[in-house]
């Protein structure tokens, strides 16, 4: 089983040949996509007149502050538009997919971020309200179980569900780390639009690790929740994290045999 989280940077610019690929593999083992979309998010957002905040946490993280008119906007573009395009494209090249949100049958589950740590303008920390922002806690494994057994394919938004029943913002890259790990899926994919791990302009081609945890704090940002997410994901068992570019030509196939892509293992 493998897992595949597909970037926002890459969900309208994937390579032509990617749904024959991802068909082609699918037709050998069991599939999970998880999709991004922040730039959409943006984008509409934007559009909507609702300006984005961004923040930066003490590890160097940056992350989008979700106050409760964000969230609402987020769930409609990434649980609606986004969702509903890549079930609608799958479906046109004879995948049979299920469009699902974390909400949904609460496949994820998360508790809402009471308080954030930030680094403000002046490098300093300061504690602000948490919004709508969710910690992972746990994964309805059971679910995306029967939806694979009757032979679909899940498409799931990150999207979380509270305790209290909150719709909660959740990094995509970490989703699908969560999700991975509740799977034992053997492999987790994370398809960017750059080839893999940059350091000094060259291509990182493996990791251990204990390297990739090593290294995270001189990542920058994108990269840095996939590796992250990639350690995470390794530490729940799965066997092998791969970033690899989703706008080359077969990129499902190709990563998977550790070409031209980062390959992590413990």
């Amino acid at each position: 089983m493998i897992t595949i989280k597909i970037g926002g940077s890459v969900v309208d610019e994937l390579h032509s040949s990617t749904i024959s690929d991802l068909k082609k593999v699918s037709q050998k083992e069991k599939i999970i996509l998880v999709h991004g979309g922040g730039k959409e998010v943006t984008r509409i957002s934007e559009a909507l007149g609702k300006e984005q905040k961004f923040i930066v946490s003490p590890g160097g993280i940056k992350s989008r502050y979700t106050d409760k008119e964000t969230v609402e906007i987020f769930t409609m573009v990434m649980s609606g538009k986004i969702n509903k395009m890549i079930v609608g494209m799958l479906q046109k090249n004879g995948i049979n997919a299920v469009g699902l949100s974390g909400i949904d049958g609460q496949i994820i589950q998360a508790e809402r971020k009471k308080k954030l740590i930030v680094i403000n303008e002046k490098g300093r920390k300061m504690a602000i309200d948490g919004g709508y922002t969710g910690k992972i806690k746990d994964v309805n494994s059971e679910l995306i179980k029967s939806i694979l057994d009757q032979g679909y394919l899940p498409v799931i938004s990150p999207i979380a569900i509270s305790e209290e029943f909150d719709f909660l913002n959740v990094d995509g890259d970490r989703a699908a780390a969560y999700v991975a790990g509740k799977m034992h899926s053997d492999k987790i994919l994370f398809l960017t639009n750059v080839d893999g791990l940059l350091m000094n302009d060259k291509l990182v081609k493996s990791l251990s690790l204990a390297e990739a945890k090593e290294i995270l704090p001189k990542i920058g940002f994108g990269m840095e929740k996939k590796i992250l997410a990639a350690t995470e994901a390794l530490e729940m068992g799965v066997k092998q994290a791969l970033i690899a570019n989703g706008q080359k030509e077969n990129p499902i196939s190709a990563a998977i045999a550790n070409e031209n892509c980062t390959v992590i293992t413990k």
